[in-house]
Order: C-alpha cells, then sequence, then structure tokens
C-alpha cells in the first residue's frame, strides 16, 4: 500500500473518556499503538490525525511528546486529509461506498452522538 495511513488519537491510538483538557491524553491503546509501530517499521507513511492540533502549536506539542513517548516518533501529525490518505482509522468513521452514498456501516442518528 503506497500513500498515507492517517490515525485518529482520541479514542483510536489514546483511550478517551471526554475532555479533559489540551494537556491531557489518555493511555495509549496498545493493540492500535503496536499495529502503527509496525506499519512504521514497514516503511508505511502515518501520520496522527487529531483536530486537536487545528491552529493550536501548544496541543500539537503535548500530542508530539506523548507520540514520542510511546515510541511513535516517527509518526506524523496532522489535522488534515489529503490527496495521498488511502486508509483513514477513527472511532467516528463511517465507510462510505465509492461513488455512491452507499453507507457501509449501521449508523443510527436518533441519539445525539456522544
Amino acid at each position: 500500500m503506497s500513500g498515507v495511513v492517517l490515525v485518529d488519537l482520541d479514542g483510536t491510538l489514546a483511550h478517551y473518556d471526554g475532555w479533559k483538557g489540551i494537556e491531557h491524553i489518555g493511555k495509549p491503546i496498545k493493540p492500535m499503538v503496536q499495529r502503527v509501530k509496525r506499519w512504521l517499521k514497514m516503511g508505511r507513511q502515518v501520520r496522527c490525525f487529531t483536530a486537536r492540533v487545528h491552529n493550536d502549536p501548544i496541543a500539537a506539542h503535548h500530542v508530539s511528546v506523548w507520540l514520542n513517548e510511546q515510541g511513535l516518533h516517527k509518526m506524523g501529525l496532522t489535522c488534515m486529509k489529503d490527496r495521498d490518505c488511502v486508509l483513514l482509522l477513527d472511532d467516528r468513521a463511517v465507510k462510505v461506498e465509492l461513488n455512491t452514498g452507499r453507507l457501509l456501516n449501521k449508523v443510527c442518528m436518533a441519539k445525539p452522538c456522544r
């Protein structure tokens, strides 16, 4: 697979149980951290994908420190999906069939989102 893999931070790489401030990032979710490490070792481009860093260098610093502490120092950091993205791993995403608008995951919008 060529291209960039984006992996969400809160709820995907790090445990998330509600916003607790810019400096708080949950404990690592070990299976996902190990998966990302394997991909990085294989030479894949993997970026941490989080809205936290949008126009916020202090948040970017905290996320970078957290990534380094997990041994993910080779992982990029972004809040943008670009044309190089080939895979997005996120606890809130819903897969849509290409060019159809058909949802491939079950979605219930009767209840408010988190």
